[in-house]
């Protein structure tokens, strides 16, 4: 049997992996790995990339830069987190407010570290990173607009340090042009996933209304009503169709045209249900569906290139 204070130590454990959001690292770390090697590095064997040590790196600053994030955010938005998620929230206060500013700065002290090992150009990226992350959580997220904007900028972000790292390395000035290709279809899955976090930084702010009215956050909903806010939300659902068809129709994304499919088909019933939709429980649902759209996303990456999966069993089963 563990003693009070081992038990409160556990729980402590718990409350600061529930204020970084543990269990949404893996995810990002994964589909950092699987969009570096089905599509901003296809011509590369997997396991060269998987063996890459400075993307190793640039892969685990991404992830402690975004724990920190988590951090940081969690303590602007204490306050209103009572109200609006109040059983996360006490779980959360079981670790200080100090306690949680010391992590912060060491996890940021060790993602700036850990870039610099990999140049001095990775390292002034996720410096201005963890700088937007604060002055997010700091001022803009309590404006309308440029605070959805920004939360979703940010989170398509690390994807660009692992796009940055590809190409400087192996594309020269010169030789730019004749991967435009390459480019476009890197623009289009990075617009696609942006407009589904935006959407979902939209369906947040109807399903936090009462603490952020309460904190006074200047929020689309509080500032022009809950309608204009589903009015935008459908707006960007439609655009969704743009980046999706250049994926589809003019380039080749292998089997991973199923998942465009079955997407759109449950972003159509989510707007259906969104219009009925006028409590926090609905918006929470809603919230939801668009998170398992959004990590489906991920896992369905494999279906460019299923072949990538074949020839990975058989390299381990030589072993």
């Amino acid at each position: 049997m563990l003693s009070r204070q081992h038990k409160l130590l556990v729980m402590k454990i718990v409350s600061l992996f529930s204020v970084v959001r543990g269990y949404n690292i893996p995810i990002i770390v994964l589909a950092q790995y699987l969009s570096a090697i089905f599509i901003l590095a296809p011509e590369k064997r997997a396991l060269d990339i998987l063996l890459d040590s400075y993307l190793f790196l640039i892969v685990f600053a991404s992830a402690v830069t975004i724990a920190s994030g988590y951090i940081i955010n969690n303590f602007y938005d204490s306050q209103k987190d009572l109200i609006n998620r109040p059983n996360k929230s006490m779980l959360d206060r079981l670790v200080s407010q100090k306690t949680k500013l010391s992590v912060y700065f060491s996890l940021n002290f060790m993602a700036v570290l850990t870039a610099l090992i990999v140049s001095w150009r990775a390292c002034l990226f996720f410096s201005a990173y963890i700088f937007l992350i604060w002055f997010y959580s700091h001022k803009i997220k309590k404006y309308a607009i440029i605070g959805n904007l920004t939360a979703a900028f940010l989170a398509v972000l690390p994807f660009f340090a692992i796009l940055l790292y590809f190409f400087y390395h192996q594309i020269s000035f010169d030789e730019i042009e004749n991967h435009r290709s390459h480019f476009a279809v890197i623009s289009a899955h990075a617009m696609f996933l942006f407009l589904l976090l935006l959407i979902r930084e939209m369906i947040k702010d109807l399903e936090n209304l009462k603490g952020d009215l309460a904190n006074n956050y200047q929020t689309i909903p509080i500032l022009y009503s809950e309608r204009v806010s589903k009015q935008i939300i459908t707006v960007l659902t439609f655009m969704t169709i743009l980046p999706v068809y250049i994926l589809i129709n003019v380039y080749d994304v292998g089997y991973m045209d199923i998942y465009f499919y079955v997407c759109f088909m449950v972003l159509l019933f989510f707007l259906l249900y969104l219009w009925k939709s006028n409590s926090k429980e609905q918006y929470l649902m809603l919230h939801n569906v668009l998170k398992f759209l959004i990590v489906s996303g991920v896992f369905c990456i494999v279906l460019i290139n299923p072949s990538v999966l074949w020839h990975g069993k058989q390299l381990i089963s030589n072993f």
